[in-house]
Protein backbone atom coordinates (compact mmCIF):
# COMPACT_ATOMS: atom_id res chain seq x y z
CA UNK A 1 0.00 0.00 0.00
CA UNK A 2 1.38 3.40 -0.96
CA UNK A 3 1.30 6.08 1.76
CA UNK A 4 -1.08 8.97 1.14
CA UNK A 5 1.61 11.57 1.74
CA UNK A 6 5.15 12.07 0.49
CA UNK A 7 8.03 9.95 1.75
CA UNK A 8 10.48 11.98 3.84
CA UNK A 9 13.57 13.57 2.35
CA UNK A 10 16.51 13.74 4.73
CA UNK A 11 18.47 16.95 4.20
CA UNK A 12 20.89 17.44 7.11
CA UNK A 13 21.62 21.11 6.38
CA UNK A 14 17.94 21.95 6.06
CA UNK A 15 17.02 20.12 9.25
CA UNK A 16 19.87 21.72 11.19
CA UNK A 17 18.63 25.16 10.15
CA UNK A 18 15.16 24.47 11.52
CA UNK A 19 16.01 22.28 14.52
CA UNK A 20 14.47 24.36 17.29
CA UNK A 21 12.58 23.38 20.44
CA UNK A 22 8.87 22.80 20.14
CA UNK A 23 5.85 20.71 21.21
CA UNK A 24 5.14 17.16 20.09
CA UNK A 25 1.41 17.99 19.83
CA UNK A 26 -0.01 14.93 21.53
CA UNK A 27 -2.49 17.58 22.61
CA UNK A 28 -3.35 21.13 21.66
CA UNK A 29 -3.14 23.25 23.71
CA UNK A 30 -0.17 21.44 25.24
CA UNK A 31 0.15 20.41 28.90
CA UNK A 32 2.12 23.51 30.08
CA UNK A 33 -1.07 25.51 29.47
CA UNK A 34 -3.32 23.41 31.72
CA UNK A 35 -4.86 25.41 34.58
CA UNK A 36 -5.20 24.70 38.30
CA UNK A 37 -8.81 25.93 38.38
CA UNK A 38 -9.89 22.84 36.43
CA UNK A 39 -10.96 20.72 39.40
CA UNK A 40 -13.11 17.70 40.22
CA UNK A 41 -16.34 19.65 39.83
CA UNK A 42 -15.37 20.73 36.33
CA UNK A 43 -14.28 17.20 35.40
CA UNK A 44 -17.57 15.72 36.57
CA UNK A 45 -19.39 18.32 34.49
CA UNK A 46 -17.51 17.56 31.27
CA UNK A 47 -18.04 13.82 31.75
CA UNK A 48 -21.77 14.39 32.24
CA UNK A 49 -21.87 16.51 29.09
CA UNK A 50 -20.01 13.82 27.13
CA UNK A 51 -22.70 11.28 28.07
CA UNK A 52 -25.39 13.62 26.75
CA UNK A 53 -23.94 14.05 23.27
CA UNK A 54 -26.14 12.69 20.43
CA UNK A 55 -23.64 9.86 19.85
CA UNK A 56 -21.41 9.49 22.94
CA UNK A 57 -17.83 8.56 22.10
CA UNK A 58 -16.29 5.20 22.96
CA UNK A 59 -13.65 5.22 25.71
CA UNK A 60 -9.89 4.78 25.83
CA UNK A 61 -8.35 3.98 29.21
CA UNK A 62 -4.78 5.00 30.03
CA UNK A 63 -3.39 3.35 33.20
CA UNK A 64 -0.13 4.74 34.59
CA UNK A 65 2.11 2.44 36.63
CA UNK A 66 4.90 4.70 37.93
CA UNK A 67 7.37 2.23 39.47
CA UNK A 68 10.73 1.14 38.04
CA UNK A 69 13.26 -1.28 39.56
CA UNK A 70 16.22 0.87 38.47
CA UNK A 71 16.73 4.30 36.91
CA UNK A 72 17.43 4.72 33.21
CA UNK A 73 19.48 7.91 33.19
CA UNK A 74 17.90 9.29 29.98
CA UNK A 75 14.35 9.02 31.29
CA UNK A 76 12.08 12.05 31.54
CA UNK A 77 8.92 10.13 32.48
CA UNK A 78 7.04 10.41 35.74
CA UNK A 79 8.41 7.39 37.60
CA UNK A 80 9.42 6.20 41.06
CA UNK A 81 12.54 4.08 41.53
CA UNK A 82 12.06 1.29 44.08
CA UNK A 83 12.70 -2.41 44.59
CA UNK A 84 10.04 -2.53 47.31
CA UNK A 85 7.36 -4.57 45.54
CA UNK A 86 4.89 -3.89 48.38
CA UNK A 87 4.56 -0.38 46.93
CA UNK A 88 2.51 -1.94 44.15
CA UNK A 89 -0.19 -3.11 46.58
CA UNK A 90 -0.48 0.33 48.17
CA UNK A 91 -0.72 1.91 44.74
CA UNK A 92 -3.31 -0.55 43.48
CA UNK A 93 -5.46 0.08 46.54
CA UNK A 94 -5.76 3.76 45.52
CA UNK A 95 -6.04 2.96 41.82
CA UNK A 96 -9.06 0.77 42.55
CA UNK A 97 -10.61 3.65 44.49
CA UNK A 98 -10.09 5.95 41.51
CA UNK A 99 -11.70 3.42 39.18
CA UNK A 100 -14.67 3.05 41.55
CA UNK A 101 -15.09 6.84 41.71
CA UNK A 102 -14.79 7.72 38.04
CA UNK A 103 -16.26 4.73 36.19
CA UNK A 104 -19.88 5.29 37.34
CA UNK A 105 -19.75 8.80 35.87
CA UNK A 106 -19.68 7.29 32.35
CA UNK A 107 -22.71 5.59 30.82
CA UNK A 108 -22.16 1.84 30.70
CA UNK A 109 -23.12 1.66 27.04
CA UNK A 110 -19.85 3.42 26.12
CA UNK A 111 -17.42 0.61 25.20
CA UNK A 112 -13.71 0.69 25.99
CA UNK A 113 -12.16 0.23 22.55
CA UNK A 114 -8.61 1.14 23.58
CA UNK A 115 -6.59 0.39 26.71
CA UNK A 116 -2.96 1.31 27.32
CA UNK A 117 -0.71 0.60 30.29
CA UNK A 118 2.27 2.97 30.49
CA UNK A 119 4.90 3.91 32.99
CA UNK A 120 7.25 3.72 34.67
CA UNK A 121 7.30 -0.01 34.15
CA UNK A 122 3.85 -1.62 33.93
CA UNK A 123 5.37 -5.08 34.44
CA UNK A 124 6.42 -3.94 37.92
CA UNK A 125 3.00 -5.48 38.65
CA UNK A 126 3.17 -9.26 38.78
CA UNK A 127 0.79 -11.45 36.77
CA UNK A 128 -1.66 -11.87 39.66
CA UNK A 129 -1.81 -8.13 40.31
CA UNK A 130 -2.28 -7.45 36.60
CA UNK A 131 -5.15 -9.94 36.58
CA UNK A 132 -6.83 -8.26 39.55
CA UNK A 133 -6.45 -4.84 37.91
CA UNK A 134 -7.97 -6.04 34.64
CA UNK A 135 -10.81 -7.64 36.61
CA UNK A 136 -11.50 -4.31 38.32
CA UNK A 137 -11.52 -2.47 34.99
CA UNK A 138 -13.86 -5.08 33.49
CA UNK A 139 -16.20 -4.83 36.48
CA UNK A 140 -16.53 -1.06 36.29
CA UNK A 141 -16.18 -0.30 32.57
CA UNK A 142 -17.58 -2.03 29.49
CA UNK A 143 -14.40 -3.54 28.07
CA UNK A 144 -14.81 -4.35 24.40
CA UNK A 145 -14.05 -7.84 23.12
CA UNK A 146 -14.27 -6.80 19.46
CA UNK A 147 -11.45 -7.88 17.19
CA UNK A 148 -10.56 -4.25 16.45
CA UNK A 149 -9.99 -3.38 20.11
CA UNK A 150 -6.50 -2.16 20.97
CA UNK A 151 -5.24 -3.24 24.39
CA UNK A 152 -1.57 -2.35 24.67
CA UNK A 153 1.13 -2.45 27.31
CA UNK A 154 4.72 -1.21 27.63
CA UNK A 155 7.16 -3.90 28.78
CA UNK A 156 10.71 -3.76 30.11
CA UNK A 157 12.13 -7.10 28.86
CA UNK A 158 14.68 -7.18 31.68
CA UNK A 159 11.85 -7.96 34.09
CA UNK A 160 9.52 -10.16 32.04
CA UNK A 161 9.60 -13.73 30.76
CA UNK A 162 7.51 -15.81 28.38
CA UNK A 163 5.08 -16.94 31.08
CA UNK A 164 4.37 -13.35 32.07
CA UNK A 165 3.77 -12.29 28.48
CA UNK A 166 1.49 -15.29 27.93
CA UNK A 167 -0.51 -14.27 31.02
CA UNK A 168 -0.96 -10.80 29.53
CA UNK A 169 -2.31 -12.35 26.34
CA UNK A 170 -4.78 -14.38 28.41
CA UNK A 171 -5.97 -11.13 30.02
CA UNK A 172 -6.83 -9.66 26.60
CA UNK A 173 -3.76 -7.59 25.72
CA UNK A 174 -3.05 -7.69 21.99
CA UNK A 175 -0.33 -5.04 21.52
CA UNK A 176 3.06 -4.88 23.18
CA UNK A 177 5.66 -2.11 23.19
CA UNK A 178 9.23 -2.95 24.18
CA UNK A 179 11.87 -0.41 25.09
CA UNK A 180 15.30 -0.99 23.56
CA UNK A 181 16.92 2.45 23.12
CA UNK A 182 20.24 0.99 21.88
CA UNK A 183 21.88 -2.45 21.92
CA UNK A 184 25.41 -0.98 22.02
CA UNK A 185 26.87 -2.13 25.40
CA UNK A 186 28.88 1.08 25.82
CA UNK A 187 25.75 3.18 25.43
CA UNK A 188 23.75 0.84 27.67
CA UNK A 189 26.29 1.18 30.46
CA UNK A 190 26.30 4.96 30.15
CA UNK A 191 22.52 5.17 30.55
CA UNK A 192 22.26 2.38 33.17
CA UNK A 193 20.14 0.04 31.06
CA UNK A 194 21.88 -3.26 30.34
CA UNK A 195 19.56 -5.25 28.09
CA UNK A 196 20.55 -8.02 25.71
CA UNK A 197 19.27 -8.72 22.24
CA UNK A 198 18.28 -12.20 23.44
CA UNK A 199 16.12 -10.83 26.30
CA UNK A 200 14.34 -8.54 23.89
CA UNK A 201 13.79 -11.24 21.28
CA UNK A 202 12.41 -13.64 23.90
CA UNK A 203 9.70 -11.18 24.94
CA UNK A 204 8.73 -10.37 21.35
CA UNK A 205 8.64 -14.07 20.41
CA UNK A 206 6.49 -14.82 23.44
CA UNK A 207 4.07 -12.06 22.49
CA UNK A 208 3.63 -13.45 18.99
CA UNK A 209 3.19 -16.98 20.34
CA UNK A 210 0.57 -15.67 22.78
CA UNK A 211 -1.61 -14.11 20.10
CA UNK A 212 -0.53 -10.48 20.28
CA UNK A 213 -1.32 -9.00 16.90
CA UNK A 214 1.22 -6.18 17.04
CA UNK A 215 4.65 -5.57 18.55
CA UNK A 216 6.52 -2.28 18.57
CA UNK A 217 9.94 -1.24 19.83
CA UNK A 218 11.39 2.08 20.99
CA UNK A 219 14.84 3.45 20.15
CA UNK A 220 16.53 6.68 21.23
CA UNK A 221 19.17 8.62 19.30
CA UNK A 222 21.39 11.29 20.85
CA UNK A 223 22.44 9.18 23.86
CA UNK A 224 25.98 9.33 25.30
CA UNK A 225 28.72 7.61 23.27
CA UNK A 226 26.42 6.78 20.36
CA UNK A 227 28.11 6.55 16.98
CA UNK A 228 26.61 6.14 13.54
CA UNK A 229 28.27 2.73 13.13
CA UNK A 230 27.04 1.53 16.51
CA UNK A 231 23.51 2.76 15.97
CA UNK A 232 23.49 1.30 12.47
CA UNK A 233 24.24 -2.11 14.00
CA UNK A 234 21.41 -1.64 16.51
CA UNK A 235 19.05 -0.83 13.65
CA UNK A 236 20.13 -4.01 11.84
CA UNK A 237 19.32 -6.00 14.98
CA UNK A 238 15.95 -4.26 15.30
CA UNK A 239 15.07 -5.07 11.70
CA UNK A 240 15.97 -8.70 12.43
CA UNK A 241 13.40 -8.69 15.26
CA UNK A 242 10.69 -7.78 12.70
CA UNK A 243 8.57 -5.47 14.89
CA UNK A 244 5.39 -4.07 13.36
CA UNK A 245 6.24 -0.54 14.48
CA UNK A 246 9.44 1.27 15.42
CA UNK A 247 9.62 4.56 17.32
CA UNK A 248 12.91 6.48 17.10
CA UNK A 249 12.91 9.25 19.70
CA UNK A 250 15.43 12.04 20.05
CA UNK A 251 16.99 12.27 23.50
CA UNK A 252 16.22 15.58 25.21
CA UNK A 253 18.97 16.43 27.71
CA UNK A 254 17.22 18.48 30.39
CA UNK A 255 19.09 17.72 33.64
CA UNK A 256 17.60 20.78 35.35
CA UNK A 257 14.16 19.15 34.97
CA UNK A 258 14.99 15.43 35.30
CA UNK A 259 17.31 14.45 38.14
CA UNK A 260 18.41 11.12 36.64
CA UNK A 261 19.85 12.92 33.61
CA UNK A 262 22.44 14.56 35.84
CA UNK A 263 24.27 11.21 35.66
CA UNK A 264 24.91 11.93 31.96
CA UNK A 265 27.75 14.32 31.15
CA UNK A 266 26.92 16.73 28.34
CA UNK A 267 30.42 16.19 26.96
CA UNK A 268 29.59 12.52 26.33
CA UNK A 269 26.63 13.33 24.09
CA UNK A 270 26.99 13.25 20.30
CA UNK A 271 27.53 16.65 18.71
CA UNK A 272 24.79 18.22 16.61
CA UNK A 273 26.07 16.81 13.31
CA UNK A 274 26.37 13.28 14.70
CA UNK A 275 22.93 13.49 16.29
CA UNK A 276 21.43 14.38 12.92
CA UNK A 277 23.39 11.61 11.24
CA UNK A 278 22.00 9.10 13.76
CA UNK A 279 18.46 10.05 12.85
CA UNK A 280 19.31 10.03 9.16
CA UNK A 281 20.68 6.53 9.56
CA UNK A 282 17.41 5.41 11.16
CA UNK A 283 15.33 6.91 8.34
CA UNK A 284 17.48 5.22 5.68
CA UNK A 285 17.72 1.82 7.37
CA UNK A 286 14.05 1.53 8.26
CA UNK A 287 12.88 2.76 4.87
CA UNK A 288 15.10 0.22 3.12
CA UNK A 289 13.68 -2.50 5.37
CA UNK A 290 10.15 -1.68 4.21
CA UNK A 291 8.93 0.53 7.04
CA UNK A 292 6.74 3.52 6.16
CA UNK A 293 7.42 6.85 7.86
CA UNK A 294 4.14 7.77 9.57
CA UNK A 295 5.31 11.00 11.16
CA UNK A 296 7.60 12.53 13.80
CA UNK A 297 9.49 9.49 15.11
CA UNK A 298 7.11 6.69 14.09
CA UNK A 299 7.64 4.03 11.45
CA UNK A 300 5.34 1.11 10.65
CA UNK A 301 5.10 -1.76 8.21
CA UNK A 302 3.12 -0.98 5.06
CA UNK A 303 0.19 -3.18 6.12
CA UNK A 304 -0.01 -1.75 9.65
CA UNK A 305 -3.22 -0.11 10.85
CA UNK A 306 -1.46 3.24 11.30
CA UNK A 307 -0.37 3.31 7.66
CA UNK A 308 -3.80 2.17 6.47
CA UNK A 309 -5.45 4.90 8.55
CA UNK A 310 -3.09 7.52 7.13
CA UNK A 311 -3.94 6.40 3.60
CA UNK A 312 -7.65 6.55 4.42
CA UNK A 313 -7.35 9.99 6.05
CA UNK A 314 -8.52 8.70 9.45
CA UNK A 315 -5.21 8.73 11.35
CA UNK A 316 -5.39 10.75 14.57
CA UNK A 317 -3.06 11.80 17.34
CA UNK A 318 -3.51 11.74 21.12
CA UNK A 319 -1.48 11.25 24.31
CA UNK A 320 -0.47 7.76 23.17
CA UNK A 321 0.91 9.25 19.93
CA UNK A 322 -0.45 8.29 16.52
CA UNK A 323 -3.66 6.30 16.86
CA UNK A 324 -6.47 4.66 14.94
CA UNK A 325 -8.72 5.25 17.97
CA UNK A 326 -8.10 8.97 18.35
CA UNK A 327 -11.85 9.66 18.37
CA UNK A 328 -12.27 8.05 21.80
CA UNK A 329 -12.61 9.97 25.05
CA UNK A 330 -9.51 9.18 27.11
CA UNK A 331 -9.85 8.36 30.81
CA UNK A 332 -6.52 8.82 32.59
CA UNK A 333 -6.04 6.55 35.63
CA UNK A 334 -3.15 6.66 38.06
CA UNK A 335 -0.66 9.23 39.27
CA UNK A 336 0.08 11.99 36.70
CA UNK A 337 -2.26 10.42 34.11
CA UNK A 338 -3.81 12.78 31.55
CA UNK A 339 -7.33 12.39 30.19
CA UNK A 340 -9.21 13.98 27.32
CA UNK A 341 -12.98 14.11 27.73
CA UNK A 342 -14.97 15.99 25.10
CA UNK A 343 -13.42 19.40 24.61
CA UNK A 344 -11.27 19.25 27.74
CA UNK A 345 -8.04 17.88 29.17
CA UNK A 346 -7.40 16.90 32.78
CA UNK A 347 -4.41 15.62 34.72
CA UNK A 348 -4.09 13.77 38.01
CA UNK A 349 -1.69 14.72 40.81
CA UNK A 350 1.90 14.16 39.69
CA UNK A 351 3.15 12.86 43.06
CA UNK A 352 2.02 9.88 45.14
CA UNK A 353 1.38 12.02 48.22
CA UNK A 354 -1.15 14.21 46.42
CA UNK A 355 -2.64 11.29 44.50
CA UNK A 356 -3.12 9.18 47.62
CA UNK A 357 -4.42 12.09 49.72
CA UNK A 358 -7.20 12.93 47.26
CA UNK A 359 -8.41 9.35 46.99
CA UNK A 360 -8.15 8.75 50.74
CA UNK A 361 -10.46 11.75 51.14
CA UNK A 362 -12.92 10.28 48.61
CA UNK A 363 -12.05 12.77 45.85
CA UNK A 364 -10.94 12.32 42.28
CA UNK A 365 -7.21 13.21 42.13
CA UNK A 366 -7.46 15.75 39.27
CA UNK A 367 -5.27 18.81 39.93
CA UNK A 368 -5.32 20.72 36.65
CA UNK A 369 -6.78 20.75 33.16
CA UNK A 370 -8.26 22.93 30.48
CA UNK A 371 -11.60 23.50 28.78
CA UNK A 372 -10.96 24.40 25.16
CA UNK A 373 -12.53 27.48 23.60
CA UNK A 374 -13.59 27.80 19.98
CA UNK A 375 -10.18 28.98 18.77
CA UNK A 376 -8.48 26.08 20.59
CA UNK A 377 -10.77 23.59 18.84
CA UNK A 378 -10.16 25.13 15.43
CA UNK A 379 -6.39 25.06 15.85
CA UNK A 380 -6.40 21.58 17.39
CA UNK A 381 -8.15 20.20 14.32
CA UNK A 382 -5.82 22.01 11.92
CA UNK A 383 -2.65 20.92 13.74
CA UNK A 384 -4.00 17.37 13.82
CA UNK A 385 -4.50 17.38 10.05
CA UNK A 386 -0.96 18.65 9.49
CA UNK A 387 0.59 16.10 11.88
CA UNK A 388 -1.41 13.13 10.58
CA UNK A 389 -2.12 13.85 6.90
CA UNK A 390 0.30 16.62 5.96
CA UNK A 391 -2.52 18.38 4.15
CA UNK A 392 -5.18 21.00 4.92
CA UNK A 393 -7.87 21.83 2.38
CA UNK A 394 -8.48 25.51 3.16
CA UNK A 395 -11.94 25.71 1.63
CA UNK A 396 -13.28 22.59 3.31
CA UNK A 397 -11.71 23.56 6.63
CA UNK A 398 -13.14 27.07 6.40
CA UNK A 399 -16.60 25.74 5.53
CA UNK A 400 -16.60 23.38 8.54
CA UNK A 401 -15.74 26.21 10.92
CA UNK A 402 -17.52 29.08 9.12
CA UNK A 403 -14.40 31.13 8.60
CA UNK A 404 -12.25 32.53 5.80
CA UNK A 405 -9.05 30.54 6.20
CA UNK A 406 -6.51 33.09 4.94
CA UNK A 407 -8.07 35.88 7.02
CA UNK A 408 -8.42 33.85 10.20
CA UNK A 409 -4.82 32.59 10.08
CA UNK A 410 -3.06 35.77 8.95
CA UNK A 411 -0.39 35.62 11.66
CA UNK A 412 0.10 31.88 11.23
CA UNK A 413 0.58 32.24 7.49
CA UNK A 414 3.21 34.92 8.10
CA UNK A 415 5.09 32.44 10.29
CA UNK A 416 4.64 29.78 7.61
CA UNK A 417 6.11 31.92 4.80
CA UNK A 418 9.81 31.15 5.50
CA UNK A 419 8.98 27.43 5.52
CA UNK A 420 7.28 27.82 2.15
CA UNK A 421 10.40 29.55 0.84
CA UNK A 422 12.54 26.66 2.08
CA UNK A 423 10.32 24.14 0.31
CA UNK A 424 8.98 22.49 3.45
CA UNK A 425 5.40 23.45 2.62
CA UNK A 426 3.38 24.27 -0.47
CA UNK A 427 0.66 26.87 -0.01
CA UNK A 428 -1.88 28.20 -2.48
CA UNK A 429 -5.46 29.45 -2.38
CA UNK A 430 -6.73 25.89 -2.09
CA UNK A 431 -4.47 24.05 0.32
CA UNK A 432 -1.46 23.76 2.59
CA UNK A 433 0.58 20.64 1.79
CA UNK A 434 3.68 19.33 3.56
CA UNK A 435 6.38 18.35 1.06
CA UNK A 436 8.85 15.49 1.26
CA UNK A 437 11.38 18.07 2.55
CA UNK A 438 9.00 19.03 5.35
CA UNK A 439 7.92 15.57 6.50
CA UNK A 440 10.68 15.33 9.11
CA UNK A 441 9.90 18.83 10.39
CA UNK A 442 6.17 18.50 11.03
CA UNK A 443 6.51 20.01 14.49
CA UNK A 444 7.83 23.38 13.28
CA UNK A 445 5.12 23.51 10.60
CA UNK A 446 2.43 22.90 13.21
CA UNK A 447 4.04 25.48 15.51
CA UNK A 448 3.11 28.22 13.02
CA UNK A 449 -0.53 27.69 14.00
CA UNK A 450 0.02 27.48 17.76
CA UNK A 451 -1.49 30.55 19.43
CA UNK A 452 0.21 29.81 22.78
CA UNK A 453 3.86 29.66 21.81
CA UNK A 454 6.16 32.07 23.59
CA UNK A 455 9.58 32.00 21.95
CA UNK A 456 11.34 32.99 25.17
CA UNK A 457 9.86 30.13 27.19
CA UNK A 458 9.73 27.48 24.53
CA UNK A 459 13.34 26.25 24.85
CA UNK A 460 12.86 25.21 28.48
CA UNK A 461 9.42 23.65 28.00
CA UNK A 462 9.99 21.44 24.98
CA UNK A 463 12.54 19.18 23.34
CA UNK A 464 14.21 19.97 20.03
CA UNK A 465 12.23 18.86 17.02
CA UNK A 466 14.97 16.48 15.78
Amino acid sequence: MTPAIASPEFDAALIARHDVAGPRYTSYPTAPHFRADFDETVLRGVIRASNEEPIPRALSLYVHVPFCMSPCFYCGCNRIITRDVTQAERYLERLYREIELIAPLFDRDRPVRQLHFGGGTPNFLDAAQMGELMESLARHFSLSHATDREYGIEIDPRFADGDYVHALGELGFNRISVGIQDFDPVVQKAVNRIQSFEQTRAVLDAARASGFRSASVDLIYGLPFQTVDGFSHTLDQVVALKPDRVAVYGYAHLPEMFKAQRQIAAADLPDAATRLALFGCAVAKLSTAGYVYVGLDHFARAGDELVQAQCAGTLQRNFQGYSTHGDCDIVGLGVSAIGRIGDSYSQNARDLIGYYAALDAGRLPVVRGLELDEDDLIRRELIGELMCQGLVDKRQFGARHRLLFDEYFVRARQRLAPLVEDGLVLENAREIRVTSRGRLLLRIIAMCFDAYLDDAAQATRYSRVI
